[in-house]
């Protein structure tokens, strides 16, 4: 079982889709935290409780991009939805392992706040870190429409990157071309089976 962390647009769902042409199973939390967060559950009331209705799309969902905007021009308001979601998403996370591992499957969680959650304490037979240079996340975040402002607030509101790169068991590159990127990590699941 991997958790797999790094920074914002460092290429971890590239990881994943390279995993899972490994026949690796996937989970990613942004997407269980997402479902979590659907109209009308537990977690979906209390955050719309907390930051009020002008975070709802026409629909009556949380609309992501304005939650986000939110968020990440405040701390303290990140820390206070982390507060919500997290012991949700951790016990959704908890249960697939744990289903994973009752059939005996190769299967990795993408995670980017897999330490600013603690969610390091979670089954993991290794936690690996996707590293990418500042100056490409920058390129990636801004292709995805975000200013350079938003950009660097999002950036700042992670961990560092080389931070993560020392709590980790492992650290993929991810600096080059998309081949050397498979490369690295067929050698890094390798070298975590090796370990077992």
């Amino acid at each position: 079982m991997l958790g797999i962390t790094g920074g914002i647009a460092c290429g971890k769902t590239e990881v994943g889709r390279i995993l899972g042409e490994m026949g690796f199973r996937l989970c990613d939390a942004d997407h269980v935290a997402h479902t979590l967060m659907g109209r009308n559950s537990a977690v979906f009331n209390k955050v719309v409780d907390l930051f009020g209705e002008q975070i709802l799309t026409e629909e009556g969902e949380i609309s992501r991009p304005v939650l986000g905007k939110i968020v990440f021009e405040d701390s303290q308001r990140l820390e206070l939805l982390n507060t919500l979601v997290h012991p949700a998403v951790r016990r959704a996370l908890a249960a697939w392992i744990m289903t994973m591992r009752a059939e005996k499957r190769s299967a990795a969680v993408l995670l980017p706040l897999l330490f600013e959650s603690r969610m390091h304490d979670l089954d993991w037979d290794a936690v690996v870190c996707v590293s990418c240079p500042e100056n490409k996340i920058f390129q990636r975040l801004e292709k995805r429409g975000l200013s350079h402002e938003e950009a660097e607030q999002r950036v700042c509101s992670q961990m560092p990157s080389a931070e993560k790169e020392r709590l980790a068991d492992y650290v993929i590159p991810n600096s080059g071309t998309l081949g050397e990127l498979k490369l690295a990590v067929r050698e890094t699941v390798d070298a975590i089976m090796l370990e077992r």
